[in-house]
């Protein structure tokens, strides 16, 4: 059986292997799982932004009639964790064995573990913990928090800078020389909530071989596993995570929740332990996306390239890094877009605050970066009289092109087909034989209500970044006789949501010849199989497909000389990046990109400022499809999740502490929101290291719209908005600065 056999596995509408399951109710979630016998876990939060726990009375808690146990820091073998690094104390209090883990840095830091007989009596003990307090002076505004003097959260972390990125290329006082239009912009984004279906919950239990065991929700069980073993001092055999159905990621459970305290209430007890989080406590107490300053000024020829760019990006890491400082790389990379810019100086910086911890969230700091960059280039499209699609053409890397960190991109560079195909299939723009002309747009006969079209594009990568290790492994057992009758796939890599686990089944369909009927996946369990690495950085049908594929080829040999069963095991492990060069910023930051470009149409009501999201257009080369309906549901779900983040969702955050920490104050979009069309454009050229050519393309749909939207309300006004999300009071207020719509009483 050769390589390159074709068994019309992929490229299909394949049903999602779990859609009857999740639709009939069938499928267990996190909180669906009961054992008998079975405690109820609580967590008593912090009440200070940044306190000294002097003393922790847990006397009237355990008191309580049903109270099994109280847990709190002095209870925690090794009181730390972090996915980048351990920064962050598990339980903050007095008889930490963490330096600086009696200090409380933020609302969501945790101070005790309740564990009852039920979880009424676990919410009731809580609250009767008493906790005395020395205060620390506090530090909410990130560019206060750079300032000499300011309030220090991490002794190790000068002026809270957790990380400070560089980028020096070419010469700038040449740049500015030759740019004849000259743009200066000053951009803003808030938080965003993940607003996942299923809020965290878990249940901890000792499994038959003695082994710790979480059941919960997350995107790496392997990465949870080393955070619960590290934390509670254990061998790492001695751990056990499983993930059943996951409802929803996007960033927000690659960082801890429930894992460690279950682990440890499960342990401490030798009894089952559960956990449900209601709604609020999980918009109060898990990371969000990064609110990020951004001011920048570019420069151009009058004949539309660009020559010069610079920017200043702050972000708001909070209390904790998590994954600040990976996210803030990403944005000093894109915050210039996919341009050929020849000369770039940017700093970039992640800070620490006593806000809610910020980590990753789909884009991983690329949505707000190309917020900026995407504005840059409307506005200088404008200032030179010029198409913005046209100024795109004359400015997109190209394969060989150097980028503002000094490399070319990896081969396969598809932005410009991306671009033209985008603009021709938005019906918005006349292509021609070398340039692209936009029709006219039809206007509302209501004229408080008037129409506009924006354009927008983006890059992303896939993958880990900067150095940091990637790897994913898969095994493949082929059982039978003459003929292969059953595969067995180990593949960690979470499903959570997205279709992974339908993609994994196609893919080992395709590569060992047999139908997806014949295909067992065995995952998201540490104890049947080695690491995938995470469901994130659209890494995963790329990694596991790669890993997937050489682990069926190695399977198949061992068929081809009669050994059956046959089982091989396969690392994947794709070209190395490297980190930023700490003056210069030059690098190989990425193995592999995904392109995406967007035009959309929108309706604005000058009166109250209401922007309507009519239609979206979205091109994404993805390399290769290998489930058209999984695909077309990513565009479609980040171009919601998009519109959400750019016109509705508004986190009001106050001295560290979430307001509206409910769905009914913090909106995001419903089916009366959503466009009426959003057409996906699928372009495969294929990514000459991907398995069968597949590109990622989870997170690039969401990266360019709100960039598309501002342009399309400027379109539709003359106004431009700079500040996300742009609620309708942003957009009322803009326009009556400029004088449009109702006078203001």
């Amino acid at each position: 059986m050769s390589k390159e056999h074709s068994n019309n596995q992929i490229g299909v509408r394949l049903p999602r292997i779990d859609a009857t399951g999740k639709v009939t109710g069938e499928t267990p979630y996190p909180g669906d799982i009961d054992i008998e016998g079975q405690l109820w876990l609580k967590i008593r939060y912090s009440d200070r932004a940044h306190a000294r726990v002097v003393s922790i009375d847990t006397s009237d808690a355990e008191a309580y009639p049903g109270v099994v146990a109280v847990f709190t820091a002095k209870d925690i073998p090794v009181n730390e964790y972090g996915l980048v690094f351990k920064d962050q104390p598990v339980l903050c209090g007095p008889g930490t064995s963490k330096a600086g883990g009696d200090i409380v840095r933020c609302l969501m830091d945790n101070i005790a573990v309740v564990v009852a007989e039920t979880e009424e009596i676990a919410t009731a003990a809580a609250k009767l913990i008493h906790v005395e307090y020395e205060n620390l002076p506090t530090v909410f505004d990130p560019e206060a928090a750079l300032q000499p003097g300011a309030p220090l959260l991490h002794p190790d972390k000068p002026q809270n800078i957790i990380s400070h990125y560089r980028i020096r290329k070419g010469d700038m006082a040449a740049g500015w020389a030759q740019a004849d239009v000259i743009v200066e912009g000053a951009y803003s984004t808030g938080y965003q909530e993940h607003a996942y279906l299923q809020p965290e919950a878990g249940l901890g239990y000792i499994d038959e071989e003695g082994r710790v065991t979480v059941v919960v929700a997350g995107q790496w069980v392997h990465e949870d596993q080393e955070q619960i073993y590290h934390a509670l001092d254990l061998p790492p055999e001695k751990v056990r995570v499983i993930y059943p159905a996951v409802g929803g990621a996007f960033g927000g459970r690659e960082d801890m929740s429930v894992q460690i305290v279950l682990a440890l209430a499960a342990w401490k007890l030798q009894r089952p332990v559960k956990t449900i989080w209601s709604r609020e406590e999980s918009i109060l107490y898990h990371h969000k996306r990064h609110p990020m300053r951004i001011k920048t000024r570019w420069g151009a020829t009058r004949e539309g390239k660009i020559v010069a760019a610079e920017a200043t990006v702050i972000g708001d890491a909070g209390a904790y890094n998590y994954t600040s400082n990976k996210v803030l790389g990403n944005a000093n990379l894109m915050v210039t877009g996919p341009y050929v810019i020849p000369n770039a100086h940017i700093d970039t910086y992640a800070v620490y605050t006593n806000n809610t911890p910020t980590g990753a969230f789909r884009g991983f700091g690329g949505p707000q970066a190309a917020f900026a960059a995407e504005g840059q280039v409307n506005r200088l499209a404008e200032a030179l009289e010029m198409d913005p699609v046209e100024v795109r053409r004359l400015n997109v890397l190209d394969e060989g092109s150097l980028t503002t960190v000094g490399t070319p991109l990896p081969p396969g560079v598809t932005i410009r087909q991306v671009v033209e195909a985008c603009a021709a299939e938005s019906d918005y723009w006349e292509p021609g034989s070398d340039s692209f002309q936009r029709r006219s747009l039809t206007q509302p006969a209501d004229p408080a209500r008037r129409r506009g079209v924006g354009f927008a594009c983006g890059f992303k990568n896939i993958g880990y970044s900067f150095g940091f290790p990637e790897q994913s492994w898969a095994t493949i057992e082929l059982h039978g006789g003459a003929e292969i009758e059953e595969v067995i796939v180990r593949a960690a890599g979470a499903d959570v949501g997205q279709g992974a686990h339908t993609a994994f089944v196609q893919m080992a369909a395709e590569a060992t010849g047999v139908s997806t009927e014949k295909v067992h996946l065995l995952t998201q369990d540490t104890s049947e199989t080695k690491t995938s690495g995470s469901a994130s950085a659209s890494r995963l049908t790329f990694m596991t497909g790669n890993a997937i594929r050489g682990a069926a080829e190695k399977a198949l040999q061992l068929w081809q000389d009669e050994e059956r069963p046959a089982k091989a095991t396969y690392q994947y492990q794709p070209p190395k990046t490297t980190p930023y060069d700490p003056e210069t910023g030059k690098s190989t930051p990425n193995f592999a990109y995904g392109y995406v470009a967007e035009a959309v149409e929108v309706e604005v009501d000058i009166e109250t400022g209401l922007v309507q999201l009519v239609r979206v257009v979205c091109a994404n080369d993805v390399g290769k499809i290998i489930n058209r309906t999984l695909v077309e549901g990513q565009v479609e779900g980040a171009v919601v999740q998009a519109q959400g983040y750019a016109l509705m969702e508004n986190l009001i955050s106050e001295e560290g502490r979430i307001l509206n920490p409910f769905l009914s104050t913090y909106l995001i979009p419903t089916v009366v929101d959503i466009p009426v069309e959003v057409k996906s454009v699928l372009l495969e050229y294929p990514n000459p290291i991907g398995p069968w050519g597949v590109r990622g393309m989870a997170e690039m749909p969401f990266i360019p719209l709100a960039g598309a939207i501002a342009a399309a309300i400027h379109d539709a006004t003359g106004v431009w908005i700079d500040r996300i999300p742009m609620t309708p009071d942003v957009i009322v207020e803009a326009l009556r600065q400029h004088g449009i719509g109702a006078i203001a009483s």
